[in-house]
Order: C-alpha cells, then sequence, then structure tokens
C-alpha cells in the first residue's frame, strides 16, 4: 500500500485529506508542521508528501527543501492559500524547488486525488 503524509496546520484540510486519502486506498499520516511532518517522514517513509506552504514552527518551503536534497524520490504536491500575498507568490517557489505539482487552496478533492493517483501511478 501506498503511503502519504498530509502536512498542514489547518486541522480541517488535514482530516479532508486523511479521509479523502484514506478513501482513495491509500496508508496516510498527517502532521501540523514541517518540523513534525519530517520526524514522521525520517521514521517511515512515503511515497508522496502533501505539505502546505505557510506554517508555523517549519514552512513547506524549508519542508520541500529537505525533502528533495535528502529524499530526491518522494513525490511532492504543496498546498497554499498563500497568506496575506496569495498563493501565486509561494506556489511557483515550490516548483521551482522541487514539488512536482502546486496547488491553491480551495482545491477540488478530485483534482488532488487524481494527481496524488497520477503520481504514484496507481489506477
Amino acid at each position: 500500500m501506498r503511503k502519504i503524509l498530509v502536512i498542514d496546520d489547518d486541522e480541517q484540510i488535514r482530516k479532508l485529506l486523511y479521509r479523502v486519502m484514506e478513501q482513495a486506498g491509500f496508508e496516510v499520516q498527517v502532521a501540523a508542521d514541517g518540523r513534525k511532518g519530517l520526524s514522521l517522514f525520517e521514521e517511515s517513509f512515503y511515497d508522496l508528501v502533501i505539505t502546505d506552504l505557510i506554517m508555523p514552527e517549519q514552512e513547506g518551503i524549508e519542508t520541500i527543501t529537505f525533502l528533495r536534497k535528502n529524499y530526491p524520490q518522494v513525490k511532492i504536491i504543496a498546498i497554499s492559500g498563500g497568506g496575506r500575498i496569495g498563493p501565486e507568490t509561494y506556489l511557483p517557489l515550490a516548483l521551482e524547488l522541487g514539488a512536482n505539482l502546486a496547488f491553491a487552496k480551495p482545491f477540488s478533492i478530485d483534482q488532488i486525488t487524481n494527481a496524488v493517483k497520477e503520481l504514484l501511478d496507481v489506477t
């Protein structure tokens, strides 16, 4: 079973993505910030990480940079509502730093589920 790690400081987003990815047949773990997420990642490898970009403790940009450097094979989807300046500033940077895909919040459940399945080559 493919494993997904969801990192987002918004509890509703974490719960939503957990439920949706689990229903799609994936094993899912969640974390509230990048530091906790990377700690989970290093305990148990994940095939794909969905990370918010603006979070306390450790932001998604740092998380993506670390994962790309140390685990280049992991697939990464960046998500962001953009905070005060909007997602159009952060999402291109996430892609430049190695995220495979980037979505602005709010995104459709079908859109993110299909993206995960495509990146993991799951039908």
